[in-house]
């Protein structure tokens, strides 16, 4: 299953200007789609407000991530505030970083209220898209100096962080799942090893087997399925196998 570095504004000089700031709301986003990544079978690193933009890039590049995802919000220069629209920045040659893009603008004009401001901007001037070594893709939501864009953000935060999680999930080609409550479970296969699978399917690769009487984290429920983690391994697995904890 796939593991992204998720990167959150830390700019908190950028105000908003109905209040608040980029770092602000940034970080409410990401803290939204934790539980969406989490019900969805996606890991993640993530950097911390303390951080900068070349700290979080050095983070990045420290570990081994199957994308870069930096989360920011823009501004006009001459800061008249009359701009609005998300901005999707990937690198001019990477095929992954444009795919993502590309998801990402599809999606987000289902939901933004200017979907033709919604486009895909190759570049090679950010470095957390240009200096990083998983695909990386930059989205600037919307114009915090802008007061119809900085509402729409503060009143949409669930919404973004869905449609960020949703648009990873088409990426990776796995299932999205709404969170859950997360139960304890333990496998039961009569002494065998589970299969887990990187979807709810017998057909689905095999990323890892658990024990019998193994005990599992199960993050979500799909019909026959149970999305679960056993140490650094997570999937699906046959929900024929878990016994729940009562």
């Amino acid at each position: 299953m796939p593991t992204i570095y998720l990167s959150p504004s830390t700019q908190e000089f950028n105000p908003y200007v109905n209040g608040g700031n980029e770092e602000y709301y940034m970080n409410l986003i990401a803290d939204a789609m934790e539980p969406y990544l989490a019900a969805s079978g996606i890991q993640f690193v993530r950097n911390t407000p303390e951080m900068t933009a070349a700290t979080s890039i050095a983070a990045s590049n420290s570990g081994v991530f199957d994308l870069h995802l930096a989360l920011h919000s823009n501004a006009t220069a001459s800061g008249n505030g009359e701009r609005r629209g998300i901005e999707v920045y990937y690198y001019p040659t990477s095929t992954a970083g444009k795919r993502f893009a590309d998801i990402l603008v599809q999606n987000f004009k289902t939901v933004y209220p200017l979907p033709d401001n919604v486009r895909a901007i190759p570049t090679t001037s950010l470095g957390e898209v240009a200096r990083v070594r998983a695909p990386g893709v930059l989205i600037e939501i919307g114009y915090h100096d802008n007061a119809q864009d900085a509402d729409w953000v503060r009143n949409n935060i669930d919404l973004i962080a869905r449609t960020l999680t949703q648009s990873l999930t088409e990426y990776f080609g796995i299932p999205f799942n709404y969170p859950q409550p997360i139960q304890v479970g333990s496998v039961r296969t009569n002494g065998g090893h589970l299969n887990v699978r990187t979807r709810p399917s017998t057909d689905a690769f095999i990323v890892g087997r658990i024990p019998n009487g193994a005990e599992v984290t199960v993050f979500a429920t799909v019909p026959g399925w149970y999305l679960v983690q056993y140490g650094g391994i997570v999937g699906y697995v046959a929900a024929q196998y878990i016994q729940l904890a009562t």
